[in-house]
């Protein structure tokens, strides 16, 4: 049976909403005052020349996160209650880095900035091994406690109420930067953002979480592992979302450079940069809201498809960019895009599944998604090192308009295919 079906109401329903969208916002308030797209491409200039240094921001992220997921998939799927695990690995494991980069950065940078930016890499690269530690069974507590058409009504809600919490949160970034030198600003922006990465993980621990109706046997890692290609082989609509999406994740590779490129073209200050980061969050904010609800009608392969379209536009716009102030424009395309990526990125990968094996779907499809995620930044840098952030930019459109091309015209939206409905709750 599927969980696109009719199910019984749950009483719990409107509470798990509700803490969850809190524990997402919240989360997301914090990543807006070190953005990844804007403050922390600029925190690695100041500490290395390297195109390639900052190009790795995301790529330690993306390893961290991704590669990890199908070792811990297998004990997610015998958790009755996944809970108690999350709030043990998302704790000190994904939230205490961010508290202990800002001390780095306080008391090293000035005086070490090389081992500054390696203790970084190492702090950046512990709280993403222990986000992708817990995805798994994190979203699989949300295919539980959130009914399948309302998850993108979710997604919307959640991450549209942490954009519009991150207008705040860059607009304080801002100040910070323009009121403090360098490192204390940057390192107050760290310190902002552990206080709500704490009411975030309060919120998150305030679950209610019924038991999973089934649970899989655990078998050992070697079993499991080769159970895996039985799915490639029989589910060819997944394998083509796979190829399809990394194309469109590889069309993403100059997001990360655009504040760079704007610095480097336009010249900007503390508050400029926090401007333009309140303007991506924003359009993070109108674009979560929309799309979560359309999601929930049209399917999240549309969804997928628009947003690689959209950060194509976004390629256009920063290659026609005369001045700083036209690259709001660009910053609003990117989060539009972001927005598109985010509400249904995972949530399109419950419906290929059934519900006792959405763990390692959600880790299987992460991994395989690894080297594209992974590599795109890393190209986009090494592009600019060898011919400059025009030509990068003109191949990353391509790739964005191939690989929406492909989600859109190419893939089958799974609620659809195969007269199957998955991902249960």
């Amino acid at each position: 049976m599927s969980d696109l079906s009719e199910a019984p109401p749950d009483p719990n329903y409107r509470w798990n909403f509700a803490v969850n969208a809190a524990d997402v916002a919240f989360f997301l308030l914090a990543l807006s005052m070190v953005s990844q797209a804007t403050i922390m491409p600029l925190l690695v200039r100041q500490l290395t020349d390297s195109t390639v240094a900052i190009g790795l921001i995301p790529a330690v992220h993306s390893v961290g996160y991704l590669l990890p997921q199908l070792l811990i998939a297998n004990y997610a799927e015998g958790l009755r209650r996944k809970k108690p695990f999350i709030m043990i690995i998302s704790g000190l494991g994904e939230r205490g880095p961010y508290l202990a980069a800002g001390l780095l950065l306080l008391f090293l940078a000035e005086r070490s900035p090389g081992l500054t930016l390696i203790g970084l890499y190492l702090l950046m690269a512990t709280t993403a091994i222990a986000a992708g530690l817990g995805t798994p069974a994190w979203y699989d507590l949300i295919a539980k406690v959130i009914p399948p058409r309302r998850r993108g009504l979710w997604a919307g809600v959640s991450r549209g109420g942490g954009s519009l919490l991150g207008v705040a949160g860059a607009a304080l970034a801002g100040k910070l930067l323009a009121d403090f030198a360098f490192p204390q600003g940057v390192a107050f922006c760290f310190f902002a953002a552990s206080a709500a990465l704490v009411f975030s993980w309060v919120c998150l621990a305030l679950n209610r979480e019924p038991d999973s109706v089934v649970t899989k046997p655990r078998v050992t890692l070697i079993a499991y592992l080769r159970q895996l290609p039985a799915i490639l082989r029989r589910d060819r609509n997944y394998v083509r979302y796979l190829i399809a999406r990394s194309v469109a994740v590889l069309g993403g590779m100059g997001a990360g450079f655009v504040m760079v490129y704007g610095a480097d073209r336009f010249g900007v200050d503390g508050q400029t940069v926090g401007w333009l980061t309140g303007i991506l969050v924003g359009s993070q904010a109108l674009g979560n809201f929309a799309l979560g609800a359309v999601a929930d009608r049209l399917g999240h392969r549309t969804i997928l498809s628009a947003s690689a379209l959209l950060m194509g536009l976004a390629a256009i716009s920063v290659l026609l960019a005369p001045g700083i102030g036209w690259l709001a424009l660009t910053f609003a395309l990117v989060g539009f895009s972001t927005a598109g990526a985010l509400v249904s990125g995972l949530n399109i990968i419950l419906e290929f599944c059934q519900p006792e094996d959405r763990p390692t779907y959600i880790g299987l499809t992460n991994t395989l998604m690894a080297p594209a995620t992974t590599i795109a930044p890393i190209i986009g840098g090494a592009l600019v090192s060898l011919f400059g952030y025009q030509p990068m930019f003109a191949i990353a459109l391509t790739l964005a308009v191939v690989g929406g091309g492909l989600l859109g015209l190419w893939v089958q939206e799974p609620r659809r295919s195969h007269g199957r409905r998955a991902a249960a709750a």
